[in-house]
């Protein structure tokens, strides 16, 4: 039994000489900590091989993005856009000396028209071989020439084929053929935490990348404070800048899920992007410059609840007293509009169109919007402790006084 002792004890003290050089090799060696069983002297001795290649988990998760930009940015294009304004100015010294207009007379030189060369800059990017690229509204309102500057160098002079002010949208077209083209995907696939990743040329630098994720989905026009425009946006907080605008926004598979726009020059850390679905309605029809006819009733609006209502009422500053309902209150009727030659009146409270309850100005805007021009819209209203139905034919937004 002493035996037995003896010879399990020279055994605990080979194993423990064993791992004792174990760690020392793998210390010096720069590698990961010898592997548990070198402390345990009844365990078997098992060597196993250590791999030193990365896990899929190490891998950097960034790397999505240079893949989606190398396979989008050769489509994005700079756009470059001048225009001549004429304008009436005193402001040159020449024209305000006494002298001079003493002699040629003091409202002569006022009436001079001064010419202004403007120069404007933004993004956009091919959809079509042959040349067509999509692009904001803004970025080539008004221009007088329009010149697209390819990734790899090239130059083509741009004509813009149509402009739909309302969501922001244009269609300029170049002579050129095989050209790079952008992919575009499904923005009524994308979800908030999506990743978003924005391409443009912000200040003339050319393909331009920023990354972020999609803050928020279908925020309006009139909550992101441009009531001019029917949008409902993808928020970002990709940078957006200027430059950028009608460059796309992408998600991490490379696919075009908005459009850039740095509409809102106060936007701090958030952008906003119009979804590509919106430009697949009309891309076609812009192309082949048509007009885009926007439905509307003429009214300014905002979203009414019983609350709401009741500090309006209790308010002895308040312009009139409305209905303590859900619904939407009218806040301005817009003259020579459908609204006005209907009878709306300004604190009227619409709860319901064509059957369908609204409790949001949001709501109420997406039905009109969704209607045809010259259709015949049926509002229930709230004027008091009276309720009454109004119909209200559509018109054409661009017709609009």
């Amino acid at each position: 039994m002493r035996f037995l002792n003896l010879s399990h004890l020279l055994k605990r003290v080979v194993f423990s000489t064993i791992a004792l050089l174990l760690s020392l090799f793998f210390a010096l060696d720069g590698l990961p900590d010898p592997p548990a069983w070198a402390d345990t002297a009844s365990s078997p001795v098992t060597l196993t091989a250590v791999s030193t290649a990365p896990q899929l988990s190490a891998v950097n998760p960034k790397s999505f993005v240079a893949a989606a930009v190398n396979q989008v940015g050769p489509a994005v294009v700079r756009i470059d856009t001048e225009r001549t304004v004429t304008r009436r100015s005193t402001t040159d010294p020449f024209l305000d000396d006494p002298f001079f207009r003493q002699f040629f007379g003091d409202d002569t030189f006022s009436r001079l028209p001064q010419q202004e060369r403007l120069r404007g800059q933004g993004s956009g990017f091919i959809v079509d071989r042959n040349g067509i690229i999509l692009t904001n509204a803004h970025v080539v309102d008004k221009a007088d020439r329009v010149t697209v500057t390819l990734k790899d160098g090239r130059v083509f002079d741009g004509k813009v084929q149509g402009v739909d002010e309302i969501t922001d949208l244009a269609v300029v077209k170049v002579n050129g053929k095989d050209l790079p083209v952008a992919t575009l995907g499904d923005s009524d696939d994308v979800q908030v935490g999506d990743w978003a990743i924005a391409v443009g040329n912000p200040l003339g630098l050319d393909n331009t990348v920023t990354l972020g994720i999609v803050s928020t989905l279908k925020r309006s026009s009139a909550q992101v404070g441009i009531p001019d425009k029917r949008l409902d946006f993808i928020q970002t907080d990709a940078a957006i800048n200027p430059g950028n605008s009608g460059g796309p926004l992408l998600n991490a598979q490379g696919q075009v899920i908005g459009i850039n726009t740095a509409i809102r020059a106060d936007a701090m850390g958030i952008g906003f992007a119009i979804p590509i679905n919106k430009a697949k309605e009309i891309e076609t029809r812009l192309a082949k410059g048509e007009t885009i006819a926007h439905p509307y009733i003429g009214v300014q609006m905002t979203s009414l609840t019983p609350e709401l209502a009741r500090q309006n009422n209790t308010d002895p500053n308040s312009p009139f007293e409305v209905p303590e309902v859900n619904g939407v209150v009218v806040v301005r009727v817009l003259q020579n509009t459908p609204a006005e030659r209907a009878g709306l009146r300004r604190g009227d409270v619409i709860t319901e169109i064509d059957g369908e309850a609204v409790s949001t100005a949001e709501q109420l805007q997406n039905v009109v919007e969704h209607s045809q021009v010259g259709q015949t819209l049926k509002l229930q209203v709230q004027r008091g402790a009276q309720s009454r139905q109004i119909s209200i034919k559509t018109s054409a937004l661009e017709n609009a006084a």
